[in-house]
C-alpha cells in the first residue's frame, strides 16, 4: 500500500539520511501504534472471562469481542491501505487513529454487550487503516537500504512487545476492572495523536486512482455473514433452514467479491499474484500461524480461568514466556531467514507449533496441571513458532514482488492471517460451545469440553507444516538451491 507519490520534503537526502530528532519523534509515533496494537489484542484476551461474568456474555458472544476486531481489520486492511494512497497517508493515520481513540473510550464506559462487541468492530476497522498507513509512512520517510532496515526492526519489535506487555497489563487491569482495558490505551493514543499532527510531514495525495468500495462491501459482508452462520449453526442447527440459507447467502457475497475484483478498474485484490506458489504457500501458513493461535488462547483463556478458578493475572503470567520469545528473538530472525532463507524457518516454526498443541492435548487436561511440566512446554512452542514464522512469512509473501505491488502482497498475508483467523475461532467456538453443558455456553465442568476445539487448532497447524513441507521436498529431489526467492516465478499448480 505504499504511495508513489513524492517524498516528504523533510527527508535528507538519499546519500546521507541523518536521524534528526524529527525523524526519530515520526518513528516513535508509528511505534507507538504498533505498539497500541499489539497491546489491544493481547489485554482483552485476558479479559474475556471477566467480560462475560459482567455482562452476562455466553462463550458464543465473547468470541465476537475478538473477531468483531479482527473482522473489521481484516476485512478492510486492503482498502485502508489504498485509501491512504488516494487521500494522503498523514490525513488517514492521524483520523483512523482519533476513531481508535473514541472506540476505546466507549468500549470501556458501555454496559451492553452488544454496543461493546460493534465498538470493537470499529476499532478493527480504524486499525486497518492505521496500520498499513503506519506502515507506508515508515517506508516513504525513511530511505531503502540500511534506514529502513533498521526503521522496520524497531517497528516490529514494539508491535511483539506490546504484546508481550499486554499479557501482563492485561491481568494487573482486569484485576482492578476489565474496563480498564479499554480506557487505558485511551491517552497513549491521543498522545501519539498529537505527537502526530506535530511531527508527521504533509504528503501529496496520489494523482490517480479509485476505491473499491463495491469489494470492500462484499467481502466484509460475506465474512461477517460466514461468521455468524458458523457460531450460530449449533444453536438453531446446520440443516436448519435459516442456517442453510445464511451459509448460501454469504457464498453469494463472496462469489461476487471475486466477480467484481476480476472486473473492477483497481481491485482491492489483483488475483494473477496468486499464480506464485511461495506467495500463496506463505499466506496458507499465516492461517495457520495466526488462526491457530487465536483459537489456541481463546480456549486457553476461558478453561484457565472459568474451569480452572485462576485469576486473570496468573493466566497473563502464564502466557508470558511466549510474549518474551517473541519479542526478544524478533530482532534476529532476519539474521536467520538471510542465511537459511524462508523455508526452513516456517517448518520449524509449523513444527513447534504443532508439538505444543499436541502437548497440551496430551497432558494439559489434568485436574489439576503443573504449570511447568504440563503447560509451559506448550506455551514456549508456541512463542518459538511465532518467533520464527512472522517475519520469514513477511518475507517469504512478498519476495520477489514489484515494487508496484508490495503493499499488496503485504496487505495479503496480513488480510489472509486475519480472516483465516476470524474463520477458525467462529469453527471452535462452535465446537466448545457445542460440548457444553450448561446454557450460556460457558461449560466450565471438564477438559473433554475444549479437547474438539483443541483438535481442530492442531490439525490446523499440522496442515500448515504439511503445505511447507511439499516444496521443500520437490526442491530436494530437483536439487535446487534452498532459498525461497529462487523459487519465485513458480506457478501454482491449477
Amino acid at each position: 500500500m505504499t504511495a508513489t507519490a513524492t517524498p516528504p520534503t523533510s527527508v535528507p537526502d538519499e546519500r546521507d539520511q541523518r536521524w534528526t530528532p524529527r525523524l526519530w519523534g515520526v518513528l516513535a509515533v508509528l511505534c507507538l501504534v504498533m505498539f497500541l496494537d499489539g497491546l489491544d489484542v493481547s489485554m482483552v484476551g485476558i479479559a474475556l472471562p471477566s467480560i462475560g461474568t459482567e455482562l452476562g456474555l455466553s462463550t458464543t458472544s465473547l468470541q465476537w469481542i475478538v473477531n468483531g476486531y479482527v473482522l473489521g481489520y481484516g476485512a478492510l486492511l486492503l482498502l485502508g491501505g489504498r485509501t491512504a494512497d488516494l487521500l494522503g497517508r498523514r490525513r488517514v493515520f492521524l483520523i483512523a487513529l482519533a476513531v481508535f481513540a473514541a472506540a476505546s473510550l466507549v468500549g470501556g464506559l458501555v454496559d451492553d454487550g452488544t454496543l461493546l462487541i460493534i465498538t470493537r468492530f470499529v476499532k478493527g476497522v480504524a486499525a486497518a487503516f492505521t496500520a498499513p498507513t503506519a506502515l507506508s509512512i515508515l517506508t516513504t520517510t525513511f530511505r531503502e537500504g540500511h534506514a529502513r532496515n533498521k526503521a522496520l526492526s524497531i517497528f516490529a519489535v514494539f508491535g511483539a512487545s506490546g504484546y508481550s506487555s499486554g499479557l501482563i497489563l492485561g491481568g494487573l487491569l482486569t484485576s482492578a476492572g476489565w474496563r480498564w482495558n479499554f480506557l487505558m490505551p485511551v491517552p497513549l493514543a491521543i498522545l501519539a495523536l498529537i505527537a502526530g499532527i506535530a511531527l508527521i510531514p504533509r504528503d501529496r495525495p496520489a494523482d490517480t486512482g479509485g476505491h473499491d468500495l463495491a469489494g470492500a462491501t462484499t467481502l466484509t459482508a460475506g465474512m461477517l455473514l460466514a461468521v455468524y452462520s458458523v457460531v450460530s449453526a449449533p444453536e438453531r442447527g446446520w440443516a436448519d433452514p435459516v442456517t442453510v440459507a445464511l451459509f448460501v447467502l454469504a457464498i453469494a457475497l463472496l462469489a461476487a467479491f471475486v466477480v467484481i475484483e476480476q472486473r473492477v478498474a483497481h481491485p482491492l485484490v489483483r488475483f494473477g499474484i496468486l499464480r506464485i506458489g511461495p506467495i500463496v504457500r506463505a499466506n496458507l501458513a499465516m492461517i495457520a500461524l495466526f488462526g491457530s493461535y487465536l483459537s489456541f488462547q481463546f480456549m486457553l483463556t476461558i478453561y484457565f480461568q472459568a474451569a480452572l478458578g485462576w485469576s486473570p493475572l496468573r493466566m497473563a503470567l502464564a502466557l508470558l514466556p511466549a510474549g518474551l520469545i517473541v519479542a526478544f528473538g524478533s530482532p534476529y530472525m532476519s539474521r536467520v531467514f538471510d542465511r537459511y532463507g524462508t523455508q526452513r524457518p516456517i517448518v520449524a516454526a509449523m513444527v513447534a507449533l504443532s508439538a505444543a498443541y499436541v502437548w497440551f492435548l496430551a497432558f494439559g487436561g489434568d485436574a489439576t496441571p503443573s504449570y511447568v511440566t504440563d503447560i509451559l512446554p506448550s506455551v514456549v512452542g508456541i512463542g518459538l513458532g511465532f518467533m520464527l514464522a512472522f517475519s520469514s512469512i513477511m518475507s517469504q509473501a512478498t519476495a520477489g514482488v514489484h515494487d508496484s505491488e508490495q503493499g499488496l502482497a503485504a496487505g495479503l498475508v496480513q488480510t489472509s492471517g486475519q480472516i483465516g483467523g476470524a474463520v477458525l475461532l467462529a469453527a471452535t467456538t462452535a465446537l466448545v460451545t457445542a460440548g457444553s453443558h450448561t446454557a450460556d455456553g460457558m461449560g466450565a465442568a471438564t477438559f473433554d469440553q475444549f479437547r474438539p476445539g483443541l483438535t481442530l487448532v492442531t490439525g490446523v497447524a499440522v496442515a500448515g507444516l504439511v503445505v511447507m513441507l511439499a516444496p521443500s521436498r520437490r526442491r530436494r529431489r530437483d536439487a535446487e538451491p534452498d532459498p525461497v526467492v529462487d523459487e519465485v516465478l513458480e506457478p501454482v499448480a491449477p
